[in-house]
């Protein structure tokens, strides 16, 4: 690396005419931070091996050097700053990568006084396991006993002095704060915020403990405006870290706020920045296996088919939420309530159901056995399916099994092949978004057995059984304790033996002729009128015309039929009322069965 023999290959990224950015100090792109110096160590160690240079050249190449770090770690540096990096360089390289060391302490928390003076580690951790960030639950208090840290404070983490701390500008003024307890969690993720030189705006409350962080935004370097890319990463990583033993996401707190939803891991390096950040997110063989299919996608030894498959990898397990698989209580009352909601009737059937979920309050884990709700088409199961859902609080996800030809298309296919992918079940996973979940199994009794393969359905054994799903794709074992699997059925008969033993079954008849009348009246026709925007007097249904209805369908299972005719009556009194000028139209038996039948 002489620059007597030519320009670095790092540096030959910026030409001279971007050297006037440097005093402009512009914000660079995510992306720029993939190339060039990448750390203190990278620039220290370049400055030694030039020092043997001439002055001039010297000047010239160092001033580009430090132009690259800006744009690089997306901070505004003065040329004061620079020309103190230039003498801090002389130092050991061992020191230098001690720089953004926050584990090394003194015996007794004081500077030292000696010609390299060590780092001090000033804070303490903390455990908790609340899903949100307040005064009450900070990410991390900071010293502020001079009480100038107000409300929303821009600047760094730096450690200008070899202490960890927070650095900013008081009236003008560059000063520092010490940092006096992380959550263990975010930890790692201060780490990554200091050694990458990343400019924050900390939002807090002055406390007993101190300064109360508990919201960290990425701004620019004036520490005003957000940056999407970038912060949308923080806010995604800290989400992931505020869920990590939690049952549910943190809330948003400002309605400007940028969710970590929103954000998806899909490169490289925002795949390797969040291992680094929020690794202790993920459950221990996911973060081995997350590492080595790291090392693979960027390995250049290896073929591009291969490192697309690890990257692809990568990506689905990461943005997957593993939470813990311990719940909360369920109120009967409640879940009574969700089911009045969703089905009518059927008390005995909304009974069986609550006692069957019932006993997470003794257990704070899901049953052992999920539910199989058989019947005719139309009954409700699938309305069923989704009030437990809501019952437990945990989003759903559902497979419908009369697509599902070959086993592979739930387990995947081999990464040996160019056109390999995952399996349905653990594209699930990631649509869910979260290890906890409601999988929703329709018709179960459709899956195609006349494969050679045998029914693909049997696939599905090792997620009921809770031990753990492997996909041949993610080639990894998958942690299922918290999936709650719920099938419907039409024909429990066609169901194989070994699946029907991982379910509670419970049959769901069709309805009676009163019980769908009351269906009609009350709920088909009324969710009708509103979804055409219609008033509940523009179209009356009188009781004998709801029977001509529920007549009119008594071969037909299932309510779905009553909805179509609602609609089909509601439409025809919106006709006439826009082409006659009446007011309302009012439908008897006779009306009802010669619309109906024409």
């Amino acid at each position: 690396m002489i620059l007597s023999g030519g320009m670095h290959p790092d540096l030959m990224k910026y030409p001279e005419h971007r050297m006037q950015l440097y005093r402009q100090a512009k914000t660079a792109s995510a992306t720029a931070r993939t190339a060039g110096f990448r750390n203190r160590t990278q620039y220290c160690g370049f400055i030694s091996e030039t020092k043997h240079n001439t002055a001039a050249s010297f000047q010239k190449q160092n001033t580009i050097a430090f132009r690259s770090r800006c744009f690089h770690h997306n901070h505004t540096l003065s040329l004061e700053r620079y020309r103190e990096d230039e003498r801090i360089s002389g130092r050991t390289e061992n020191m230098a990568n001690k720089v953004f060391d926050f584990s090394s302490s003194t015996d007794d928390g004081q500077k030292k006084t000696t010609a390299v003076q060590e780092e001090i580690c000033t804070y303490t951790t903390f455990r908790q396991d609340s899903e949100t960030a307040d005064a009450g639950h900070p990410i991390l208090v900071l010293e502020n006993a001079e009480g100038k840290l107000l409300h929303h404070i821009s600047g760094s983490f730096e450690l200008p002095e070899k202490r960890t701390s927070f650095h900013f500008m008081d009236a003008g003024t560059p000063a520092e704060t010490d940092i006096r307890e992380i959550d263990e969690r975010f930890e790692d993720l201060v780490r990554w915020l200091g050694d990458n030189r990343i400019n924050v705006r900390l939002s807090g409350h002055n406390t007993e403990r101190g300064f109360c962080v508990y919201k960290i935004r990425e701004v620019d370097s004036g520490g005003e405006t957000k940056l999407s890319a970038e912060d949308g990463f923080l806010q995604y990583a800290i989400a992931r870290l505020l869920a990590a033993k939690a049952p549910a996401d943190a809330p948003d707190e400002d309605a400007d706020d940028i969710e970590g939803d929103e954000m998806k891991l899909t490169s490289l390096q925002s795949i390797t920045d969040f291992l680094n950040v929020a690794g202790r997110s993920l459950p221990p063989h996911i973060l081995k296996w997350a590492r080595r299919n790291l090392v693979v996608a960027r390995s250049t030894e290896i073929g591009p088919d291969e490192r697309r498959h690890a990257q692809r990898a990568l990506s689905i397990m990461l943005n997957i939420q593993w939470k813990d698989t311990t719940f909360g209580s369920i109120d009967p009352v409640e879940a009574r309530r969700i089911l009045d909601e969703e089905l009518y009737g059927m008390e005995k059937v909304k009974q069986r159901i609550i006692e069957t979920i019932i006993q997470i309050n003794r257990t704070h884990t899901l049953p052992a056995y999920g539910l199989l709700l058989v019947g005719p088409a139309g009954t409700g199961k699938s309305q069923v399916a989704y009030a437990v859902a809501r019952i437990l609080k945990l989003p759903w996800t559902s497979l419908d099994m009369s697509s599902i030809h070959d086993s592979d298309q739930l387990t995947g296919t081999s990464r040996v092949y160019a056109n390999a992918k995952p399996g349905s079940i653990m594209e699930s996973f990631y649509v869910a978004g979260e290890s906890n979940m409601v999988f929703i199994i329709n018709e179960l009794d459709k899956a195609d057995s006349r494969t050679s393969g045998g029914n693909p359905a049997d696939a599905l054994l090792t997620l009921l059984d809770n031990l753990g799903y492997t996909d041949n794709y993610m080639e990894c074992t998958i942690p299922t304790g918290g999936v709650y699997p719920i099938a419907t059925a039409n024909d429990k008969s066609r169901i194989s033996e070994p699946l029907m033993t991982r379910f509670a079954v419970i049959d769901i008849p069709d309805y009676t002729r009163d019980e769908k009348k009351t269906i009609f009246s009350k709920f088909s026709l009324p969710k009708v009128l509103k979804r055409m925007g219609m008033r509940p007097e523009e179209c009356v249904v009188t009781e004998e015309g709801a029977y001509a209805v529920v007549d009119r369908f008594a071969s037909m299972p299932g309510v779905r039929d009553l909805e179509q005719a609602a609609e089909h009556l509601a439409a025809n009194a919106l006709y006439r009322i826009e082409t006659q000028g009446i007011s309302g139209v009012v439908y008897e038996k006779e009306d009802v069965e010669k619309l109906l039948c024409s």
